[in-house]
């Protein structure tokens, strides 16, 4: 299965950001899915296995529990070929970031200069 086959399904995605905060049970993912998508536990298994099948998961058995974790490999590979069409919304990004940074100094500025038009009032 291709990546973007993987990560094209909403739920499969959300499982990624759990995990990507550190390892899950899979009990604790198919709780947090049945919640947010009303998906049953076998439901929650078969995404398990197909990003764990895919590469994009890794599992550790503890005892009873199978610990569930991102393995950021295919990741790195999405991210390499995602780098050809970054050109397309980097410059984009870098000037609504020259932007922002333009207005918080005006603010600032501006703030200073309200400062010292109106000295604090000394209590008496």
């Amino acid at each position: 299965m291709h990546a973007f086959d993987v990560l094209g399904d909403p739920v499969r995605r959300r499982i990624l950001e759990l995990l990507a905060d550190g390892e899950m049970t899979s009990g604790a993912v198919s709780e947090v899915i049945r919640q947010e998508f009303g998906i049953s536990q076998p439901g929650v298994s078969q995404h398990l296995k197909v990003l764990r099948e895919n590469g994009f998961a890794t599992v550790r058995p503890e005892g009873t529990r199978r610990l569930y974790a991102v393995n950021s490999e295919p990741l790195r590979d999405v991210d390499a070929w995602l780098d050809r069409f970054r050109r397309f919304w980097t410059p984009h990004l870098d000037a609504l970031a020259t932007e922002l940074a333009r207005g918080k100094r005006e603010r600032r500025l501006r703030a200073a200069a309200e400062d010292t038009d109106h000295p604090p009032r000394s209590t008496p």
